[in-house]
């Protein structure tokens, strides 16, 4: 099994970036996928899910209006539009798969905003 984060980067305030989450090894469809980012001397924060078909998705008041989960099951990836970016969503972002057995974390990847 492999989830694979990348997209992360350097960005001003204002900024957009596009998250991906690559899956491996479990059958992606039938898992609910989430990103969760971390800032520094933070805990983990839920930022958005998607279910298995897509048809449910749900988002933070922190970045409800800026950003957008999708999936695409034919790739096997998750994805998070990320817009009007500020410093507060620097952080350490992770993808997770959910499944009513399993759960897998990634390794995350770095995003951050600054002037």
């Amino acid at each position: 099994v492999q989830v694979v984060e990348s997209g992360g980067g350097l960005v001003q305030p204002g900024g957009s970036l596009r998250l991906s989450c690559a899956a491996s090894g479990f059958i992606f469809s039938s898992y609910r996928m989430s990103w969760y980012r971390q800032a520094p001397g933070k805990g983990r924060e839920l930022v958005a899910t998607i279910t298995g078909a897509g048809d449910t998705i749900d988002y933070a008041d922190s970045v409800e209006g800026r950003f957008i989960i999708s999936r695409d099951n034919a790739k096997s990836t998750v994805y998070l539009q990320m817009n009007s970016l500020k410093v507060d969503d620097t952080a350490m972002y992770y993808c997770k798969a959910i499944s009513w057995l399993y759960t897998y974390w990634g390794q995350g990847t770095q995003v951050t905003v600054s002037s």
